[in-house]
């Protein structure tokens, strides 16, 4: 528990003490509200405006896990194709770093025309953040297997079924719920920037466009906090996962 605590707690004392920083510098030069409210201001508004903040953020949500399980499910699947296929990992890998590089901003639109203004939009940009650092750390985690422990298993005629599932799978695991986990603030930021070009009422994106542009910005801190929470929600029930797929892992770092 000590343990667990000395790790915790620098970053629970950074916060503190940011959000103190916050609040001595709105009282000290006296920012008017519309430019930066103070956290105690965000805090009471997200108290009176919470039932509309977690419908939006709830809507919003949906489109980032739909758009993450396709997103992670296609890289991995990419992953395991290109293991076992070297020509298939030389078609895949150029492209899938070019869809990369493209700002969201510039897909967002077009996403729009292709998918409506409706979720499916969302769901297709957030499916092409998430599925390129899914597939390079699945494929680098699945070739990773140690070359001594790949002619073990030959030598006692295993099946390729086998060396997956025996071998390559488990040293796998940790590359792919690294990638799991960064992907899990790619998909919010996928879902709720996409919105910014358009979307029901009803998202978070939206609401937060809608009021930064009439300068009511503790509404606008305040569907942000919402979807600070559900991100940082999401990243530990990944890591979570991570934990009760990977107990070896767990039992090597508390030695």
């Amino acid at each position: 528990m000590s343990a667990k605590l000395r790790e915790y707690l620098p970053a629970a004392l950074v916060f503190v003490a940011a959000i103190a920083l916050w609040e001595g510098v709105v009282f000290a030069f006296s920012i008017q509200f519309y430019l930066l409210p103070a956290p105690h201001v965000i805090v009471a508004n997200l108290r009176e405006n919470y039932p509309v903040l977690i419908e939006a953020g709830l809507y919003t949500f949906t489109e980032a896990l739909a758009g993450y399980a396709l997103g992670c499910g296609l890289g991995v699947i990419s992953a395991m194709l290109a293991c076992r296929s070297p020509g298939f990992a030389d078609v895949v890998l150029p492209y899938a770093i070019a869809s990369s590089s493209v700002p969201i901003v510039a897909l967002a639109p077009l996403a729009i025309v292709w998918f409506g203004i409706e979720q499916g939009s969302k769901i297709a940009i957030v499916t092409l953040m998430t599925f390129f650092p899914t597939f390079i750390s699945s494929l680098r985690g699945l070739l990773s297997a140690k070359p001594e422990s790949l002619e073990l298993l030959r030598a006692y005629a295993a099946s390729e079924w086998q060396v997956f599932t025996k071998l390559r799978l488990p040293s796998s695991l940790p590359f792919m719920f690294t990638a799991f986990r960064a992907c899990t603030t790619l998909a919010m930021i996928g879902a709720v920037v996409s919105e910014f070009f358009g979307g029901p009422v009803k998202s978070l994106g939206v609401y937060i466009k809608s009021t930064a542009s009439l300068f009511q910005t503790r509404q606008a801190w305040s569907a942000i906090l919402v979807a600070c929470a559900l991100g940082l929600a999401f990243y530990f029930a990944v890591a979570l996962v991570e934990r009760l797929a990977t107990p070896w892992r767990a039992e090597r770092s508390s030695a």
